[in-house]
């Protein structure tokens, strides 16, 4: 990668939709060197480490019907993927959030228990395909 000034990193592959550049080009200006990333390279391997046990504790409060945990774990992994300009594992948390709390995305009420379940399963297959594809972009990226 190149710098043309400090706001700026060019070479950057385009990750479409799945990431916010300018978010994660703030992680990557964090490495001391282009050719050296040890900070940003850890972080998002231990990203991918903390989604895979998430997705399993995910997959037991489904099982379960425990709105309230998949809400928190919406929440939590939410948090995470948007700290790194993850976009779409971020946006598929907050569906996971929202009815795991018993809203619709928007906000309003969503008192059937079985369309929250169902949504909440669609969002959690979406978010595990959007993070197994970001995560081969990104092991192509850092080259690990």
């Amino acid at each position: 990668m190149s710098r043309l000034d400090d706001d700026v990193i060019y070479d950057m592959p385009d990750f479409g939709d799945h990431v916010d550049n300018g978010i994660f080009s703030q992680i990557l200006e964090m490495d001391e060197s282009d050719s050296d990333r040890d900070f940003s390279m850890p972080l998002v391997s231990n990203f991918f480490e903390q989604a895979s046990e998430t997705f399993i504790k995910m997959d037991k409060a489904l099982v379960d019907v425990d709105l309230r945990n998949l809400s928190d774990l919406g929440h939590f992994l939410k948090g995470s993927s948007a700290t790194l300009g993850f976009n779409k594992i971020r946006d598929s948390c907050q569906i996971i959030q929202q009815y795991g709390n018993g809203f619709n995305i928007d906000g309003s009420q969503q008192v059937d228990e079985d369309t929250s379940i169902k949504k909440i399963q669609e969002a959690i297959t979406k978010v595990k395909l959007d993070t197994a594809e970001l995560e081969k972009l990104m092991r192509k990226f850092f080259g690990y």
